[in-house]
């Protein structure tokens, strides 16, 4: 096997590899004898066929897979014996060959960049940290006591209003025709809450108790059942009770409705899951700072054929989004190659950290264990309720889809570990700061 270096530029090494006919040959022969030693023909015991009856029936077959053999050890051998680091799979390119001759082909292999991590100890970052304030944990309460709300029957002579809740049977037609599913009896129907269609509720609002009304609407015109959008009706109101909304007491009667012992214990509760939102936000603001700093301070080649690859997925997700209607407003308008070109920054950025943080997780021996995979498993499981079995099966039978949930615990241990190195400055904020989108802030600040 003879390999010759045909170029190097930058992070891309080629090779030509020439494998003599007399190798194929001799490599076609072993695996034909191997062949030989287990199939059956009539006539012959196994492992007496004779060559030239093998290379008649299996010759073709065993060439292919002698070629492919061939050429995956000649790649394997490029990258090894030149020391190389290969960023991708090498491709390869077959250049000649024809039975009888010398193989040749030609491989191309993308390189990993050397990586020389900045002092991180020089490196200072801001943290938002936000406290739980009482008055969030009152108004987190006041939801919860809404959430329990009953409703009781107003016993004064007067109108509704907006926020009353009225019992009402309705009964609705379109061109004096009945349609189904436009009628309802004792519905408990609370005005303002836009459940109905709209000016539905308006037209109640001012009625009262033992009454009738006739409410005259014009459906949506995307209204989901098609026949109807667009189109007048009217509906037959009887307004059978004018009842009022009552929050449930915070009390220790309510922490129990909600499995606590009592009003102190739900508050604590409260507080801890609040507490955890805000430190997860926090971490996270933290993480882009720090990855906004490292981005700043490291500059080096990444390999093209990783750019390419995070660029599609990017652009995918974008296409996804523009389908959906839910693209950026930043976006609309942009020239598509305007647009191109600035997402494809955004792929050599995160493909740029994504090396960064790999190598300075592996020059600090930072890798995820097998128990860390299997409670992040574990934990993809549980998002999924009441299809726990079938979730768990699907990882069962493919472990790659297991070993997909490494790279994000992975980072998130590199990153846990620089922000142990870093200086790390916690700044108070208020909730809404800590909140708020970075990206909103940016802009306000331009």
């Amino acid at each position: 096997m003879q390999i010759t270096e045909t170029s190097a530029e930058g992070l891309r090494r080629d090779f030509k590899v020439v494998i003599t006919a007399q190798d194929i040959e001799s490599r076609v022969q072993t695996r034909l004898t191997e062949v030989g030693k287990t199939v059956k023909i009539p006539g012959f015991r196994p492992g007496k066929v004779p060559m030239p009856i093998l290379k008649q029936r299996y010759g073709q077959s065993v060439m292919g897979e002698v070629l492919e053999e061939a050429v995956n050890d000649g790649a394997q051998k490029a990258v090894s014996e030149n020391n190389l680091r290969p960023a991708l799979q090498p491709k390869i390119e077959v250049l000649k060959f024809d039975p009888g001759q010398d193989l040749e082909f030609a491989v191309a292999v993308e390189l990993l960049p050397e990586i020389e991590p900045a002092d991180l100890s020089a490196v200072e970052i801001d943290k938002p940290v936000a406290p739980v304030a009482d008055d969030a944990v009152t108004e987190s309460l006041g939801r919860l006591a809404k959430g329990r709300r009953t409703t009781e029957k107003v016993e004064e002579d007067r109108a509704a209003v907006l926020g009353d809740i009225l019992l009402i049977n309705f009964d609705g037609s379109v061109d004096g025709e009945k349609r189904a599913g436009m009628n309802g009896e004792d519905y408990e129907l609370e005005l303002g809450s836009g459940s109905f269609i709209p000016g539905f509720e308006d037209q109640l609002v001012g009625a009262k108790a033992d009454s009738d009304v006739t409410v005259k609407v014009t459906f949506p015109t995307e209204y989901h059942a098609a026949e109807l959008a667009g189109r007048e009706a009217i509906f037959e109101v009887r307004v059978k009770e004018l009842r009022a909304g009552k929050d449930a007491e915070i009390n220790d009667d309510l922490a129990k409705s909600f499995g606590f012992d009592d009003v102190d214990a739900l508050k604590k509760a409260i507080t801890e899951r609040m507490e955890g939102e805000y430190g997860a936000t926090s971490r996270l603001r933290a993480k882009r700072a720090l990855l906004d700093k490292l981005a700043e301070l490291h500059s080096f080649d990444v390999p093209a054929g990783m750019v390419d690859i995070e660029f599609e997925q990017i652009w995918k997700r974008l296409q996804d989004e523009l389908a959906r209607g839910g693209a950026d407003a930043e976006d609309e308008g942009k020239d598509e190659e305007a647009l191109k070109a600035e997402y494809r920054d955004i792929a050599v950025r995160r493909v740029r950290l994504g090396l960064l943080l790999s190598e300075i997780g592996r020059r600090n021996n930072i890798s995820v264990s097998r128990e860390e995979l299997n409670q992040a498993m574990f934990d993809e499981v549980r998002r999924y309720p009441g299809q726990e079995q079938q979730v768990f099966d699907f990882f069962r039978k493919n472990p790659q889809a297991v070993e997909s949930l490494r790279a994000p615990i992975y980072e998130d241990k590199v990153v846990d570990f620089i922000l142990g190195t870093v200086k790390v400055n916690e700044v108070s904020v208020s909730v809404e700061e800590l909140m708020r989108d970075p990206d909103e802030e940016e802009e306000a600040a331009a």
